[in-house]
């Protein structure tokens, strides 16, 4: 049995309210609703119809958090995946991009067998977009990222790529990492006896130590990049009201010019 392993976050529900922290300008988990971030929805969509396509596959979701990225995890066992792995860690707290995509390249030694490995294309938190180049150099395996299509044979997986340039058709064997969009299906909702399945799913948790990954190199000190400011979005204005009194189309038009919209 081969195992397809999707990568999940859990970030701040993009309808509550999201901020950083005043201290160290790292996400502030603690005052937002947390939720599986939607554009792993496609991935797990995309795992999941690999395997109902036939072939013996497993899907594992695998994710790096808090230990209530459980959470995020049980939505995606109640999709459909078969297991879940987390790992969690507080010297994890502030990783960036790189130690993220450190800590999950190593964690990914705990799955044998690994076919193909999708992620969404970008988290809504940090819409960086990284992981998946960077664990395609880590684990020396192709990426083929920002795909709308996705299909898998014996020895090679395909898909579109939508660039700013056009669609590409792009190709490469497998093993291999993918990123979706939110265009390449349309995620499934969760039934009564999928999310009754998960309870009973087993969600393994495992340390830094268990990987073999250094705590000196993952977390807020060893992060290469850094914010060092940041600012509340200003409230939204009232809009400027135009009456018409015949001339309302000039106005309108003087308007948009004002603000080189035209």
């Amino acid at each position: 049995m081969s195992n397809i392993v999707v990568l999940v976050k859990q970030v701040p529900d993009t309808y509550s309210e999201r901020k950083l922290t005043d201290d160290d300008f790292t996400l502030d988990r603690e005052n937002a609703d947390a939720v599986l971030d939607e554009i792993n929805e496609n991935a797990v969509e995309a795992a999941l119809q690999l395997k109902e396509a036939g072939g013996d596959r497993n899907v594992v979701v695998l994710s790096v958090g808090p230990a209530s990225a459980k959470d995020a995890l049980r939505k995606a066992l109640s999709l459909g995946a078969d297991e879940a792995i987390l790992v969690t860690d507080d010297a994890l707290a502030g990783s960036d991009a790189l130690g993220t995509a450190w800590t999950l390249s190593n964690a990914l030694n705990l799955v044998d067998d690994i076919e193909l490995i999708i992620a969404g294309n970008a988290s809504t938190d940090g819409v960086a977009g990284a992981v998946p180049g960077l664990l395609s150099e880590y684990r020396q395996i192709p990426a083929l990222t920002h795909l709308r299509t996705l299909d898998v044979t014996a020895d090679k997986v395909s898909g579109e790529r939508v660039t700013e340039d056009g669609v590409y058709t792009v190709e490469a064997p497998k093993p291999a990492i993918v990123s979706v969009t939110e265009k390449a299906n349309t995620p499934r909702f969760a039934v009564f006896k999928g999310i009754m399945a998960a309870k009973k799913k087993k969600i393994r948790e495992v340390s830094l130590g268990d990987i073999g990954v250094a705590a000196e190199n993952v977390g807020l000190a060893a992060a290469s990049t850094s914010v060092t400011n940041a600012a509340p979005k200003p409230e939204k204005t009232a809009g400027e009201i135009i009456t018409d009194e015949g001339d309302g189309g000039n106005k309108l038009v003087e308007y948009l010019v004002s603000k080189k919209l035209v």
